[in-house]
């Protein structure tokens, strides 16, 4: 905005104003004369502009002022309102207080019976609402009568004797709960009291005032009086103080326990800005709070505000305009002084020498890069024809070849690799480009160069190609397959001697070994016009993985990975590893490993031999005994048919009997591989231990086994998971029996439960618990180790297998001692296999529990 004009006044008008104004406001508008226009027009628009803002921070002032008015008005209804809660519910429980307290002088004076107490509690019951019930206890707690309230249920109407049921008179961690402390400050007082509040048998949040029953300062009992919490705000609470404030009650620990605001099911609750607390008449801890919320909220939506708003905001928005004009205006009429100074600093700070010819070959322009590179002065090249200081000596007819063919346009489009020499003698690799200059009028009017010093970069790349030739040796050395294969057109980039020795230079044997790694032509990983890789599949790699190549006989570990080769197409480059002989030793240890399965199972029968042996003995000797009594029988022609059907029916009973132990025993021991299905938990439990059971009634021990409901199905090898359970309930049985322990520590506990933890996830656990001596530390730190043993006839290979079996299947297997105090008094060996299931049910039940015969 240009600066106002003033017109001329006459001398004595400008003498008489002069002697008008201050001395301030003389100096003010010297100040302001001295002032440049541009200054001056800046200040005129931020003028009106500080007069706005003022005038908005008044109006912001104003309505702050009115805000914590209504804040202030508002917390003292709050507080006026919860004192008036507080005297209404303390006029009320001081009233019952009161008739509470006459019907216990009634009992000590009148003598009143328990019919006389419930018609006088019936009677003071129907009239208060709050009570839930009224009980009367003697001096050991124990309950005389009791009453309900109106419109309450408790389970103190079935019965008036014995102790009081309204709550347990210990708490499940061994401390007195609300009632009973109530109960015992009364006693010992002689006073009247409130318990803390506490849950009833209906959920409801309910306190106890307890009034003594004394004849002559004697304790006799109480009356008690239970009151709910959430009925004394809905009846006492005075209706215009819930209407204007939220009044709730809070409990020790600030949890919410009732309040007469109730937000609709779906609804969002309004949010709290006021509180106000005092305490509980009752004197149990619980605190009334009352709530308020502001109401000034809709007070900025006055009319007249919002337009005082948008005239503001629209004068600001013009002010700021105007003076955006005004700096642009500045911008333009400084821009031509600064295009000058800036096309000549960037012509002085460029790296690149620059060199201007005329049509007859005479230098017209050089940049102070060009002088720097050369060391010559501007004053020494300037008006100079060729030859030219900067060429060498031995080199002139090169350079003026060259200069030849710039002149004649024939300059190569990549530039020329020159050499130049500076003033000092040093000669330096250059690279130079010419181009026409063209004039305003698109005649040509000489020629300009540009000239890069590439010594350094020359010699990088000189390292750059030696350091390929190295690392392309070194590829070539490896034993493994290296192979690079372009996505886009299936073709062979690069392949090291190995790849080119077992697959030749056929990309097909990149393609077998990538598998279903290449991607697909058809998508769009791949720019068609560009060639570009897609920017996920060069940042991420691929999972290694193991092929075996038919034609060789051979097996390969495999790792890919996409990467963007040096003409910006997508590659797969594929790293393929000899593992053959890993392979194969793998697959020995694997038959080895089968083996000692085998092996741990016939030594597990051999050890139980005996015990086998007596446990066929039983159904032989009965068949036997069976067909000697019926032949001698027949003999003397004693016996009727029926008897005949029912000794066969026996004896073919022992001999199925007989059968399924040895059949028992031959799927046990039968050497198999590996088959893992879908078992069930409590069949796999049931074959283990009826196997084992031989071995535990011959050292008479005792188990018992528990298997919880609803297990999920394991995906596992059965036979395996038996040969585990046999192995550690053989032990747990060898332990107890070679201690010579009692009866009453002769037992196994085998238990199958699910189980579900952070670090596992989902997995059935398997246990097995007894009682003997339990294991050292330095035993159970080398008790996986192979032919560690504390047998003197062990091989130790048994709990060694156990953990190889449950690791195979993906679980864990771990030992812990028992302890009672410092004392040993049992191991716990514990295995576990994963299953799927979010959260498992820990209930169940006793599937089987055996008994020492």
């Amino acid at each position: 905005m240009p600066a106002p004009i003033i017109p001329a006044m006459p001398l004595q008008v400008k003498s008489a104003a002069s002697r008008l104004l201050s001395p301030a406001r003389r100096q003010l508008a010297g100040w302001w004369r001295r002032q440049s226009p541009a200054r001056q027009d800046r200040f005129a628009t931020l003028g009106p502009l500080i007069s706005v803002m003022l005038f908005l921070a008044c109006i912001i002032a104003a309505f702050w002022y009115l805000r914590n008015e209504e804040i202030e008005r508002e917390t003292e209804g709050v507080k006026r309102d919860t004192e008036i809660a507080q005297q209404q519910l303390r006029l009320r429980l001081s009233e019952n207080q009161q008739q509470l307290t006459q019907i216990a002088r009634d009992i000590v004076n009148r003598g009143i019976d328990t019919a006389e107490f419930r018609s006088q509690a019936n009677s003071f019951a129907r009239e208060r609402p709050e009570i839930t019930q009224i009980i009367w206890l003697n001096g050991r707690r124990e309950r005389r009568a009791s009453v309900s309230g109106a419109g309450f249920q408790t389970d103190s109407q079935a019965s008036d004797s014995g102790p009081d049921p309204s709550l347990p008179a210990l708490l499940p961690s061994g401390q007195p709960n609300a009632a009973e402390l109530a109960f015992q400050v009364v006693k010992e007082k002689r006073k009247e009291h409130s318990s803390a509040p506490f849950s009833d048998a209906n959920g409801t949040t309910v306190f106890q005032l307890h009034v003594p029953v004394l004849d002559r300062n004697v304790f006799h009992g109480v009356l008690v009086a239970e009151y709910s919490v959430d009925s004394l705000l809905r009846y006492y609470v005075p209706s215009e103080v819930s209407n204007r404030h939220g009044i709730s009650v809070i409990d020790s620990r600030d949890q919410l326990l009732f309040s007469t605001v109730m937000t609709m099911p779906g609804q969002r609750a309004q949010k709290a800005t006021i509180f106000h607390e005092v305490p509980m008449p009752s004197l149990n801890g619980l605190v009334l709070r009352g709530t308020g919320y502001r109401t000034s909220i809709g007070l900025i939506s006055n009319t007249l505000f919002w337009m005082v708003v948008a005239l503001s905001v629209l004068t600001v928005w013009m002010l700021l305009g105007t003076w955006k004009h005004m700096r642009r205006r500045l911008q333009i009429q400084s821009a031509l002084i600064n295009e000058t100074n800036f096309r000549r600093a960037m012509e002085n700070s460029m790296l690149t020498g620059m060199r201007a010819m005329d049509m007859e070959s005479r230098i017209s322009y050089v940049n102070p890069a060009f002088c720097a590179m050369t060391g010559f002065s501007e004053a020494e090249l300037i008006g100079r024809k060729p030859p030219f200081p900067y060429w060498p000596p031995d080199r002139y007819e090169e350079n003026a070849r060259l200069l030849q063919q710039e002149v004649q346009g024939r300059s190569p489009a990549g530039g020329a690799e020159v050499k130049v020499m500076r003033k000092d003698g040093t000669i330096f690799d250059a690279r130079m480009y010419v181009s026409p200059l063209i004039d305003p009028k698109g005649k040509q009017t000489g020629w300009m160069t540009s000239m890069t010093n590439i010594t350094e970069a020359k010699r990088v790349r000189d390292q750059l190609s030696a350091s390929h030739e190295r690392f392309t040796t070194v590829l070539e050395g490896l034993d493994a397959a290296v192979s690079v294969l372009s996505v886009q057109q299936n073709e062979l980039l690069f392949a090291n001697r190995s790849y080119r020795l077992w697959f030749g230079a056929d990309p097909s044997g990149h393609a077998m070994l990538a598998g279903s790694q290449l991607p697909s032509d058809s998508g769009n990983a791949v720019d068609e016009y560009t060639g570009l890789p897609a920017a996920h599949l060069t940042e991420v790699g691929s999972d290694p993985r193991e092929v075996f190549v038919e034609s060789l006989q051979m097996w390969f570990d495999v790792r890919a990975r996409y990467l963007q080769w040096t003409d910006g197409r997508l590659a797969q480059m594929l790293i393929a590893t000899d593992i053959t002989s890993r392979r194969h030793a793998e697959e020995q240890q694997a038959l080895a490993a089968a083996k000692s399965q085998v092996t741990s199972r016939l030594m597990t029968m051999g050890e139980m031999a005996s015990s086998v042996a007596h446990e066929l003995n039983q159904p032989l000797t009965a068949i036997t005994n069976y067909c000697n009594g019926m032949v001698s029988r027949v003999r003397d022609d004693n016996i009727r048919k029926e008897d005949l059907l029912t000794a066969l029916e026996k004896t073919a009973k022992q001999a199925q009997r007989a059968g399924q132990i040895i059949h028992r025993i031959r799927n046990f021991v039968k050497r198999s591989e590996p088959q893992r299905q879908l078992s069930s938990a409590p069949e796999i439990v049931e074959d283990a231990v009826e196997l084992a059971g031989i071995e535990l009634r011959r050292r008479n021990v005792a188990i018992h086994t528990y298997v919880a409901q609803r297990l999920p199905q394991l995906l596992v090898d059965p036979i395996l998971i038996e040969q585990v359970l046999m192995n550690l309930l053989k032990n747990a049985a060898e332990a107890i029996d070679n201690a010579s322990l009692p009866v009453s520590r002769r037992h196994i506990e085998l238990r199958v439960v699910p189980k579900h933890t952070p670090e596992l996830g989902g997995h059935v656990e398997f246990s097995v618990t007894d009682m003997g001596p339990g294991l050292p530390d330095e035993v159970i730190e080398r008790m996986y180790e192979a032919f560690f043993s504390t047998k003197a006839d062990g091989m130790g290979i048994g709990l060694g297998l156990c953990r190889s079996i449950v690791e195979s299947h993906q679980g864990r297997i771990r030992a812990e001692n028992l302890y009672n105090g410092a004392a040993i008094v049992g191991c716990r060996f514990a295995f576990t296999i994963p299953v799927d299931i979010p959260r498992p049910e820990p209930s169940g039940t006793a599937l089987n529990t055996a008994a020492t015969p």
